[in-house]
Order: C-alpha cells, then structure tokens, then sequence
C-alpha cells in the first residue's frame, strides 16, 4: 500500500498566547509536529507532507531536518481547505493519512488499525467518547449504528450537542476519492470556512462504509489549545515514559518524579532513579547504576556500577565503570572519564579525558586536559585553559599529585609522578618525580596591629 501522509499544522493557536507557532510548542523537549512527523517515519512508505501557515516560515525553518515536504497554506480556510494544497501531490491509488501537528501522542497501533479501514468501498474515522464533549464536531450515526454524518459544534443542533462521541479529525481515505470530494467542498457554514468532515457526509451518500476505530485513551487523541492542555499532555506522556522504564527494570523511586525527554538506547540491569531526575537526548545506562535526585543527564554514557550522586549535570559525556560523580558536579561536552574515577562536589570538567582511578574530588575546574591515571587533583585546583583568544592544553601524566588551590597556565605538562605544591601557579613544565612550587615568601610583620573603628 502506497501511503501518504498530510499533517496539518496551519494553525495559529491563539490561546496559547504565544508568538511562536502552536505546533513548534514542545513536549518532553521536542516539538509537536516533532512528535507527529516521528509517527509518520515509522509507518512503512509513507511520504509525508505537512501543511505549515501561522508563522509563516518559521515552521519550516526550525525543522528543516525532517523528512518532509513542506506546502504553505497562505489563507487559513478551514482543515479541508489546508488538503486542498496538496491535491496535486495525491495520487489516486494512494492512501492517505490525515494527521495533525497538535496531536502529539498518538500512538502507532491506533494508526496501524485506522489504515486496515481503508477500502474500495470503505474508509476509516478515529473517533472517542468524552465526557464533556464540548468544542469538538459530533459523530451522528443512523438508527442502524452507521455514521451517517459529522456535525461541528457551532452548527450543531442541541439534541446533536448531546452527542458524546466526537470526531478527532484523524482519517484514512483512499486518494482518487478524497480528490474528488474535496472539489465539492463548500463554506456554507457558521464558521466561512471548508470543513473536511463533510466528506462524511459525501462518502456516506455514495453508500460508502466509514468504519471507526477509537484510541487506546483519550489522551492519545487530545490536541493541545493551551499551556494547560499542554501541561496536562506532558505529564501523560511521562508517565508512559516511567511506565516503560519500569518494564525494562528499573526501579523509579517516584515514577511520577521522572523525565525521559529522549530515548534510552542501552539499559543495563538494576538500575536505580531517584526523584526529579531529567534523562534527554541519547542515553546509555549500564548495569546497577545508580542516579542521584534532581539530576540532569543529556546525550551520555554511564558505565556499570557507577554512582551519579544528586544534583549533577552531566551532557554529552562518558562516564565509566565503578565510577562516582557528584554531588554537585557538572560534566560538559566531551568529557570522557574512564573506569574507578571520582569526581566530586562543584567540580566542573569540560573537553577532558581522566583515566583510570584518577580523583577531582573538590571544588575544581579541569577543562581542555589530559589526565592520567591514578592523578590526584586537590580542592581549588584549575586549568587556565584560554587566553582570551584561544584555548590551550594541559596534560597531567600518570601518578601526579596536584596541591589544593594550584592554577595551571596552558600549555603546560606536569610529568609522571610529579607533585605540585599547594598555592602554586605553574606556568612551565613540571619534571617527572619531583617537587615544584611557586610561592612568595612568607612574611610576619611584627609589631603590627588591627585597624580599630575610630570612636566619634
């Protein structure tokens, strides 16, 4: 089956009170329509294209790295007017799928089911039931149970309004026969503009079937209006995410106290979430890791058995086996710590590499270096890594001792087993072995007093 798939994302969204476009909103860290054209991609030879307005080209812009064909729909008319753009994109021996850009969590068994409605005689409508079915086009059915007709709210009658079963605009259709139902749409209605429900209505009078397939949850099917629809769908979502952790075997201490804003490629055995924690992008956790409250992980790696201890921020970084970070310790981008390292609280490290066994235990800032193994870094320690201009490198070798309060100016080398004295500012070579330090000499002035307050 030839499939194509239309998502309409044209709409401005004015309750959201935003000048950013509603579908470039996000959840769980990426945008609406993001969600919405991943869908499409899983789907088996779909083409998709998505019908972007409101915000003119920011839309396209922003996600320029979709697959995806872009139209514009430069007059907002109405749902069926947005397909209308595309007519000449459709083939007639095509299904075609009918998305929106503000209905993010859809789920792919839900549309894996409304595709097996579409037939030569037959298409399929997602409908639900709602309790308070207010603001959504009302599904009428005949006295035999078939949908006979869509009506939308403002045009509905109150014995219609009555009506808790609502359509969520989602349809599969065969191609010639939406083409030729849209070139008989009109804007006879409340509202001026071309609705493409009334297909229904065309498809029925031509003794067409319309089979209906209903969500899992009417979340799944919800759109977002507001900031509080969106909320309300974040938190959904995320409990699917704990939800789905917890299947693969983790343990969650509070799963509704977890954020998976990306995906988690690797999951080892054992592993343990405490509350508040915030998993994005890429994410790789091995065996019996264990990850401290309120941190943040991005696009990283932890290796077995190493502890993330609270309130870390660790982005696009490897950590290694047997490895105990935090807390309060920041591992930026291209930090790449190996096995049995220690790095400790309000310790920050960025574009380094320390092997194994190494400790930064203290209050430091280690960025632009190579360190060896077994290196000992004291607390205050720092690599003065930029000029101003440009960045430099510092290399600590193998079984070197670091001092507390010690600046090293790169480019600098401080040789295997080295020890650097407490209070020092290296600014050359430090040879292998030995002792070097940098500091003024100490002096006690005698017969010095303390200022005293002058009394008035």
């Amino acid at each position: 089956m030839k499939l194509k798939t239309i998502i309409l994302a044209a709409g401005q969204g004015t309750r959201m009170r935003s000048a950013i476009p509603k579908v470039l909103h996000t959840l769980a860290g990426r945008p609406l329509l993001g969600h919405v054209c991943a869908l499409s991609r899983r789907l088996a030879d779909s083409d998709t294209i998505v019908i972007y307005g409101h915000g003119g080209e920011q839309v396209p812009t922003r996600l320029a790295h979709l697959d995806v064909r872009w139209v514009e729909q430069k007059q907002q008319l109405g749902t069926g007017h947005a397909v209308m753009q595309v007519v000449p994109e459709i083939d007639d021996d095509e299904t075609v799928l009918i998305l929106y850009g503000d209905v993010p969590l859809l789920r792919d068994e839900t549309v894996h089911a409304l595709l097996q409605c579409v037939g030569e005689r037959s298409l399929g409508l997602l409908t639900v039931r709602l309790v308070d079915p207010a603001g959504y086009g009302r599904i009428v059915r005949g006295p035999a149970g078939a949908v006979a007709r869509i009506v939308e709210e403002k045009d509905a009658s109150d014995t219609e309004r009555a009506i808790d079963e609502i359509n969520t605009g989602i349809l599969a259709v065969n191609g010639a026969q939406l083409k030729a139902w849209l070139a008989r749409l009109d804007n006879s209605n409340a509202q001026g503009e071309y609705y493409l429900t009334d297909i229904i209505a065309m498809a029925v009078d031509e003794g067409l079937s319309v089979r209906t397939v209903q969500p899992g949850d009417a979340d799944e099917v919800l759109g977002i209006n507001d900031r509080r629809q969106l909320a309300h769908l974040e938190r959904v979502y995320q409990r699917r995410q704990a939800e789905s952790m917890m299947e693969r075997g983790v343990t969650l201490l509070d799963p509704a106290r977890f954020d998976l804003r990306g995906t988690v490629l690797e999951l080892g055995e054992d592993v343990e979430i405490d509350v508040n924690v915030v998993l994005e992008g890429d994410i790789r956790l091995g065996s019996r890791v264990r990850i401290g409250a309120n941190s943040v992980i991005r696009n990283a790696s932890i290796g077995d058995d190493a502890a993330i201890l609270p309130h870390c921020v660790i982005d696009d970084a490897e950590v290694g086996a047997f490895s105990r970070i935090g807390p309060f310790a920041r591992l930026r981008p291209e930090a790449r710590l190996s096995d049995h390292v220690h790095v400790g609280n309000f310790v920050e490290i960025k574009k380094t590499a320390v092997a194994q066994g190494s400790k930064i235990n203290h209050l430091s800032y280690i960025g632009d270096t190579i360190v060896g193994t077994g290196v000992n870094i004291g607390a205050g320690t720092i690599t003065c890594n930029y000029d101003g201009a440009n960045k430099f490198q510092t290399i600590i070798e193998d079984g070197a001792f670091i001092g507390s309060d010690t600046q090293l100016v790169a480019p600098v080398r401080i040789g295997k087993n080295a020890t650097i004295g407490a209070g020092s500012t290296i600014t050359r070579d430090a040879p292998e072995d030995g002792l070097t330090l940098s500091r003024s000499k100490q002096i006690s002035a005698e017969g010095w007093r303390r200022p005293e307050k002058i009394k008035r």
